[in-house]
């Protein structure tokens, strides 16, 4: 097979061709990403969906939130939280907990998951109105529900799994937890390949960072991800290009033409959410295109350059 030489211009065009491809199914998009982040905010829309409506046909915003009920996938933490096929969704469990409940904290989730288990699907409200446990601050300082935050420990624990939403609220239902892998370092390999689709051309930092926030899906493993680096290293192709090793999966060359087939209009504007796979790794994005992307929505009101997003 002939190719091009592989260069910043033959990798940014590799970039967006292997992920901007044509529309297919909700289900297919999925599968072919692996991943899809998701976030609450809707200005203009929800990552999820501004990620999607690239990449699947007649997509309208909340598809994916509609349809989720009778999809094999899962939500629930991986490099980020978002949503995932189910295959790659029980590569991360049984979870080991960062942190160890007290008796009393144990005997509520107990409580809960006995609540969840005889209900069939619960809206936190229904945990609440139960069980009375009062307020609690959230991870970001806010308040919230004591109920909703159990909810969300139990279903990072793996005992609980999200079956819906309801105006954008999570549903929870019981699961049954998942008996540990044969070979947890193939588990890990192959958790590394799925990032390493999704956000491929990777170079090397970007690689071993993305792989070391996998301790959020994969705590268990959180002491073999450099390890799980150094495979990836020799298992993965790569080259280097102007002082920088960067790697892509082992069955992909950026270098033949089906990349330069791919129907990618030059002059097409696209709307990316900042945690599209194209702009997620702002190191990448700056190395390729030579601009810094930064996503502003949380800075000081007064040092926004291009605005929110």
């Amino acid at each position: 097979m002939t190719g091009h030489p592989i260069t910043r211009a033959r990798l940014r065009k590799y970039t967006v061709a292997r992920t901007l491809y044509g529309p297919v199914t909700l289900a297919r998009a999925i599968e072919r990403l692996g991943f899809v982040q998701a976030d609450p905010i809707r200005a203009p829309a929800r990552a999820q969906d501004l990620i999607l409506r690239h990449r699947v046909r007649n997509y309208r915003a909340g598809d994916l939130e509609l349809r989720y009920p009778k999809l094999a996938i899962e939500e629930d933490f991986f490099v980020n939280y978002g949503f995932l096929p189910r295959d790659t969704h029980a590569l991360l469990h049984p979870r080991t907990p960062r942190t160890t409940w007290s008796k009393s904290h144990e005997d509520k989730a107990a409580a809960v998951l006995a609540f969840v288990r005889e209900r069939g699907v619960v809206h936190p409200h229904d945990v609440d109105a139960q069980f009375q446990h009062g307020k609690a601050r959230n991870w970001f300082g806010g308040s919230t529900t004591a109920s909703t935050q159990l909810l969300d420990q139990i279903h990072y624990r793996g005992l609980l799994r999200i079956a819906g939403r309801a105006s954008g609220t999570r549903l929870y239902a019981a699961r049954e937890a998942t008996p540990p892998p044969v070979d947890p370092q193939i588990a890990m390999d192959r958790l590394v390949d799925v990032v390493v689709k999704k956000y491929a051309p990777l170079p090397e930092r970007s690689l071993a960072e993305l792989v070391g926030r996998l301790r959020s899906g994969a705590p268990q493993w959180a002491n073999d991800c450099r390890a799980a680096v150094q495979r990836s290293r020799t298992r993965l192709q790569s080259a280097e290009i102007d002082g920088t090793r960067w790697y892509w999966p082992a069955n992909e060359n950026p270098s033949a033409r089906r990349w330069s087939s791919v129907d990618v209009s030059e002059g097409e504007v696209r709307l990316l959410a900042p945690f599209d796979p194209i702009v997620w790794d702002r190191r990448r994005f700056e190395t390729l295109w030579r601009w810094a992307y930064r996503f502003e929505a949380y800075i000081p009101e007064a040092k926004p350059v291009r605005g929110y997003y």
